[in-house]
């Protein structure tokens, strides 16, 4: 899968999820994980926290390459993010806010188990 290649995602099961969940659209048109691409595809790629990723496809790799040399398979087309995102992604750093994840400790599960069992 292409967007493993390029390092837009750690693994081909995260880029393969993505696709079946419809975060990655190419063309205007959502992507299935089988879409072949051409050279000059646009990829919008839908990130945590609303942000989106735009690359447009430029070369192909037949095997896994260095991290480096993967960013010559795409041009990033995404925006600058706004000075409002940068605030808001300092805040969110400062104040250590972090999206709804699994507990952490078996302590903080089973503290969720209990208020779940209650409400």
């Amino acid at each position: 899968m292409w967007l493993d290649v390029a390092c837009l995602f750690k693994t081909r099961s995260l880029a393969r999820t993505a696709c079946q969940g419809g975060k990655v659209v190419v063309n205007g048109r959502v992507a299935r994980p089988s879409r072949l691409l051409r050279t000059g595809d646009e990829l919008r790629i839908t990130r945590g926290g609303g942000r989106h990723q735009i690359v447009v496809v430029r070369d192909f790799a037949h095997r896994h390459v260095a991290r480096a040399a993967a960013h010559a398979l795409y041009e990033d087309r995404t925006p600058p993010p706004s000075p409002e995102e940068l605030e808001q992604r300092r805040l969110r750093r400062t104040l250590g806010v972090r999206a709804a994840s699994r507990p952490v400790s078996k302590r903080d599960r089973r503290a969720l188990l209990r208020l779940k069992e209650r409400g």
